[in-house]
């Protein structure tokens, strides 16, 4: 499926014949490597790696399903289009956690205010009773709604996708320590909002 997904690209790109990993146990970085080397077939491997975690990104970013599909997709198409630009050794998914917020911003600027909410979060905390969870999922997700896009954007980076302070920094371009604070921030509003729908001040 992802094979044929990619193939009009590879069509389309030469391949000239280099050494190629094997795509099972070889890490990100071999296989972006070969990508760079013209081997552009490896990067279904990355897409199948990386598509559902970056779907999530998307959704959880505020995009609904639909939007978040396209923009996997077009994450992938650029990361053949700037191939060059990936330095070997580096940790792949910060780089492409960077081309993937590009993304997301490019449509938001084509797109402003057309972009919908996708209630899909999930709560970091499972109550006992299922009414109890569904409603709690359903309020957090509304908590979420009302954070600022940067603050929304900086939890799902940290509290979802389960990046690092330092490698948000470095998508976003400013310093861990400087996250770190913005994440508290972000959750500290995150929070009151959340206290503010459970008690239904809103």
């Amino acid at each position: 499926m992802v094979a044929e997904r990619l193939s009009p690209i590879t069509m389309l790109v030469p391949r000239p014949a280099t050494s190629v990993p094997d795509l099972n146990t070889a890490t990100d970085d071999e296989i972006m490597c070969a990508v760079q080397s013209g081997e552009v077939a490896a990067l279904a491997s990355l897409f199948e790696r990386y598509h559902v975690q970056l779907l999530s990104f998307f959704v959880r970013s505020g995009s609904s399903r639909a939007v978040a599909e396209d923009l996997v997709q077009d994450v992938f198409v650029r990361i053949l289009k700037y191939r060059a630009t990936y330095r070997a050794g580096s940790r792949f998914v910060t780089w492409m956690y960077y081309i993937a917020r590009n993304a997301r911003l490019d449509l938001l600027h084509k797109r402003r205010g057309e972009v919908e909410w996708d209630d899909s979060y999930t709560p970091s905390f499972e109550p006992d009773d299922a009414a109890q969870q569904a409603q709690e999922h359903r309020l957090l997700a509304r908590a979420m709604d009302r954070l600022p896009a940067d603050k929304r954007e900086l939890l799902v980076l940290c509290r979802y996708q389960e990046l690092k302070y330092e490698e948000v920094g470095a998508i976003l371009g400013c310093e861990s320590g400087t996250v770190k604070v913005r994440v508290h921030r972000a959750l500290r509003e995150l929070r009151a909002h959340f206290e503010e729908l459970s008690r239904g001040d809103a």
